[in-house]
This record gives structure tokens, C-alpha cells and sequence, in this order.
């Protein structure tokens, strides 16, 4: 089964050596990402903020793929302190609102000040 690398500049670029997301058959696998504005750069301060724009990066990423939050499967997200669960939780909600996929939510020891990274997994409608 070829894969298809996935890159969008409507997404923060990879830190490092990875892709973004790789479609695979009728799925699409994203990288872990965090919340960099891919214009400004910027970071922003709060867990809910990070959430929100770490989702809207993997909204993007998704898009370039050919599918959207909706087709999600599969999510795992790390916070560097499990006590932002809440605000995490509240920013989550608003992109998953009905039906949310099924998601693992643990603490980790994140790099340069992130707060949040979330990896999804998707099918392709």
C-alpha cells in the first residue's frame, strides 16, 4: 500500500525529521502537534488557547489530506500538567462537539513551553 506524505503550510513545519501527517490507504496519521500560530510563530500563554490552536493546525493538516475533524478516530494528547485538564477539556469540546472520538489524555514532559500535543488519527470519507 504507497503512502502519501502530507504538507501544509497552513500548519506549523515539522521540528524535525517527520511529516506532518501521512495518508495510508483510507487513513490519514498526523504527526503530534503543538500550538504555533503558523503565521505569527507565536505560542500562545494558556492551555486553552494552545488547545485551540493545536486543533486548528490539525484542522489544517487534515483539510490537505482530504478530510476533516469530523472523521477522526482517534486522538492522543499530552499535557505538560494534568491539572489543565479543564481548560484543555473546554477548548477540546468546542471542536468536538457531538460524537467525539474516542481520546487518551496523558501528562508529559513537553519541549519549549508547550502546554499541549495532540496526534489524531482519521479515515478518509
Amino acid at each position: 500500500m504507497p503512502r502519501r506524505v502530507i504538507r501544509t503550510d497552513k500548519a506549523p513545519p515539522p521540528g524535525g525529521a517527520y511529516s506532518q501527517a501521512v495518508v495510508a490507504g483510507n487513513l490519514v496519521f498526523t504527526a503530534g502537534m503543538v500550538g504555533v500560530d503558523p503565521v505569527s510563530k507565536k505560542l500562545p500563554e494558556s492551555v486553552g488557547e494552545q488547545t485551540r490552536q493545536t486543533l486548528r493546525n490539525l484542522r489544517a493538516t487534515l483539510s490537505e489530506a482530504g478530510t476533516d475533524l469530523q472523521n477522526v478516530v482517534s486522538v492522543s494528547a499530552f499535557l505538560s500538567d494534568i491539572n489543565d485538564f479543564d481548560a484543555y477539556n473546554s477548548a477540546y469540546r468546542e471542536f468536538f462537539v457531538n460524537d467525539p472520538p474516542p481520546r487518551t489524555t496523558v501528562q508529559a514532559t513537553l519541549a519549549k513551553g508547550y502546554k499541549v500535543e495532540i496526534s489524531l488519527v482519521a479515515i478518509l470519507p
